[in-house]
């Protein structure tokens, strides 16, 4: 019985190696959230706009000396404060998306902090808007989305169902107007009017 498991499961792993070289499915283009996001195309604009490009790997555990990277990565745009230093990020695709995304709404939303209860209230409100920043729920080995040696090493990215997304702390002081990094408004490429 072990061995016809064992089979099953290797011939799934093959078909499923066979339909993902097939469809030409690269990890530059999982994450788009537009028809026609393009990653090079993404990352000059988000460098042309004042942004950084970081490649960051999602981690398990990483409140643990020995965190565990998980599968993927995703390219996010950080942009830095001359000034002050404060910094946001966003998902390269969710930056160039010229249709709505549920990151760019919440972002101009700037619904109203709820009561937190405790705990870390950037995560809290990105669950408040329906996205999610949390590495196998609530608990304390912490994750997130890790460029080792960068300033922000391990990113709380709120990421919403349509794949969307935008760092939490940056979307929870918007929603008090304390702009960090830069008024993505100015840079989103779906804008939601001429008042953001």
């Amino acid at each position: 019985m072990k061995r016809l498991e064992e089979s099953i499961a290797a011939v799934f792993f093959v078909c499923v190696v066979v339909l993902f070289s097939l469809t030409g499915a690269s990890a530059q283009q999982t994450a788009a959230t537009d028809d026609t996001y393009d990653a090079v195309s993404a990352a000059n604009y988000c460098t042309a706009t004042g942004g950084q490009v970081e490649t960051r790997y999602p981690y398990f555990g990483t409140n643990n000396p020995n965190p565990l990277r998980l599968a993927g990565m995703r390219q996010f745009c950080q942009y830095t404060e001359k000034n002050g230093g404060s910094r946001i990020h966003v998902l390269l695709s969710t930056l160039v998306a010229t249709k709505p995304t549920l990151a760019a709404l919440a972002y101009y939303a700037k619904v109203p902090l709820g009561q937190t209860g405790g705990g870390n209230p950037a995560s809290y409100y990105c669950t408040q808007l329906g996205g999610t920043d949390l590495f196998g729920g609530i608990n304390f080995a912490g994750g997130g989305w890790v460029e080792w040696g960068a300033i922000d090493e391990s990113l709380e990215a709120c990421i919403f169902p349509d794949m969307s997304s935008i760092d939490s702390w940056g979307l929870t002081y918007h929603s008090a107007n304390i702009i960090r990094g830069i008024n993505l408004g100015r840079v989103l490429k779906y804008h939601k009017g001429k008042n953001n």
